[in-house]
């Protein structure tokens, strides 16, 4: 049995179900889905209006995506047009705090990094 500890190992493997899991959680239609959906509950056509730059196509495939993985629950309700709404899973909401963390470290570091692309560019 593995041993658990609060503490963060000090190597972390990055296994191919990891980055697969990171690609398809991370990519821009994904966060601003998550980041709509924490929100409330969605239709289909309120993300769409919502995210106005997503085809309907990359939608779909991002609301399957987030679904297999637990991240977004879809409900069908039995009304009269059939309606189906989309939300956050428990374990949807717990991507919040690191997502929130990431998101910050850009914040903080977007200056440095721009000049980092600019030192890169002029160099290449």
């Amino acid at each position: 049995m593995r041993e658990t500890s609060s503490t963060p190992p000090e190597h972390v493997e990055i296994a191919r179900p990891h980055r697969e899991l990171l690609d398809q959680v991370l990519d821009k239609w994904s966060l601003q889905v998550l980041n709509e959906l924490c929100e409330r509950p969605s239709r289909f056509n309120e993300l769409r209006r919502a995210i106005p730059t997503v085809t309907q196509k990359s939608l779909t495939a991002t609301l399957r995506r987030l679904e297999r993985n637990g991240i977004v629950e879809r409900t069908v309700t039995s009304t009269r047009p059939v309606a189906v709404e989309y939300d956050i899973t428990p374990l949807g909401k717990t991507l919040r705090e690191p997502i929130d963390a990431l998101l910050d470290w850009a914040h903080e570091n977007m200056a440095d990094i721009e000049r980092a692309r600019s030192r890169f560019d002029e160099e290449g």
